[in-house]
């Protein structure tokens, strides 16, 4: 059963779930952006919603809490939890219900008067029932209408309203997979809700969770992209603890298929550029004016995908773009090499220079992004050539240091040009 005590500010919760389960789980020492209480407080309200998933082992320094979670085994993403954990007062509530019954008992368009009128009738039936004024009642319908869940119509000086909400068939399998692919994926949590119960069909290998804390934040953004507007980005470095705003066009969000990381891909008209967010160290995101430039900025970024590995719009060493080349070699029975490679090259291309050999070329904005991917084919790579000097010094030091780790200092056989 989830903690009692109910979220009003989600911002808070999303600070916390991040410093606790993404970045790694603190102790009551260790978190000093807060006092002890809210602490407290704060751990409680997650172990009610996570406590299935909560671990911990005892050491010397006492007992150290983690999450654990095994994909195999949990098909949804238990952090969609937090979202549907809402603040209501008794008259939120009471209203809200009342509301709901009067507009699902008629197809016509009801005028405040009358429904004014109906909520009395409701509420007649009791000797010491709550009561609710017009503004009251006319601001919970300004809030309906801005969810969809209600339509306002003027005719003459009377707002009319009427529901707006119908049955729609789900399907359960389209949702599930939605739920734990896609960005937003909360939204199919939501709507999987309302669906008969059905057997689960899907598991994941790589299942990243963690993205569900950023769901507001998307939300905002992907409507700010699909209206051309421009936003306004409160940002945090979580290292030097300061936070920042930035005002940029939103262009895309794009999802690493290796971490699960999500970053926004934006102009920034401040510098110029096209620039790349973390969602996770998104504090905030309000909507601005319709951005003129969104257009062509869009077809720009488009035309830089193309010498794009990852997120990196330039180099870290200057703005020139740089050239990556590597050779491997494989054995008679590992064509699957090869076929990784053709799957993998992304905006690179292959070149099958023999039946055992083949060449990878790329020209990016920043070749450190592709170091991780080439590490893979180590023990495989003949020769390697990147037009960044540091950036290849650096590669063949850190294979020296693994041949050093190994005792193959003196193996030249392991050597690569």
């Amino acid at each position: 059963m989830a903690y009692s005590e109910l979220v009003k500010n989600f911002n808070r919760i999303r600070e916390y779930m991040r410093e606790f389960y993404v970045y790694g789980f603190k102790s009551r020492e260790e978190y000093t952006r807060k006092s002890a209480r809210s602490y407290d407080d704060e751990r409680r309200r997650l172990e009610s919603w996570l406590g299935d998933y909560m671990r911990f082992r005892q050491n010397a320094e006492g007992k150290n809490v983690f999450i654990s979670i095994d994909s195999r085994a949990v098909q949804h993403n238990p952090l969609y939890t937090a979202w549907k954990t809402k603040s209501f007062t008794d008259g939120d509530i009471t209203l809200h219900f009342i509301l709901m019954d009067i507009f699902a008992s008629t197809d016509d368009a009801l005028s405040l008067t009358e429904i004014m009128d109906q909520i009395d009738t409701y509420l007649s039936a009791f000797q010491e029932s709550k009561t609710f004024d017009v503004s009251t009642v006319r601001k919970k319908l300004k809030e309906y209408i801005s969810e969809g869940i209600v339509s306002g119509e003027k005719q003459g000086k009377t707002m009319y309203y009427r529901w707006t909400m119908s049955k729609y068939d789900l399907d359960g399998d389209i949702l599930d997979f939605f739920s734990e692919v896609a960005p937003c994926g909360v939204i199919g949590s939501f709507l999987l809700d309302q669906t008969k119960k059905q057997n689960d069909h899907f598991s994941f290998k790589h299942h990243y969770i963690t993205g569900a804390v950023d769901s507001e934040i998307l939300c905002t953004v992907f409507m700010a992209i699909r209206e051309k507007r421009s936003i306004l980005l409160e940002t945090c470095n979580r290292h030097k603890e300061r936070s920042s705003e930035s005002h940029v066009v939103p262009l895309r969000v794009m999802v690493s298929a290796q971490s699960g990381r999500q970053y926004l891909i934006a102009y920034s008209p401040r510098f110029r550029r096209i620039l790349s967010f973390r969602t996770d160290h998104i504090v905030s995101v309000k909507m601005g004016e319709v951005s003129e430039r969104f257009d062509h900025m869009r077809q720009k970024l488009e035309e830089m995908q193309k010498n794009m590995w990852g997120v990196s719009t330039q180099s870290r060493w200057g703005n020139r773009m740089e050239h990556v080349e590597f050779t491997i070699r494989y054995g008679k029975g590992e064509q699957h090499i090869p076929k990784r490679l053709e799957r993998e090259k992304r905006c690179g291309t292959v070149e099958h220079l023999d039946e055992n050999t083949c060449r990878f070329t790329a020209d990016v904005y920043d070749a450190s992004e592709l170091i991780p991917w080439i590490r893979t084919f180590i023990c495989r790579i003949t020769e390697i050539h990147i037009s960044n000097e540091k950036l290849e010094e650096k590669f063949r030091e850190d294979m020296y240091a693994m041949y050093a780790l190994y005792g193959l200092e003196d193996g030249d056989e392991h050597d690569i040009q």
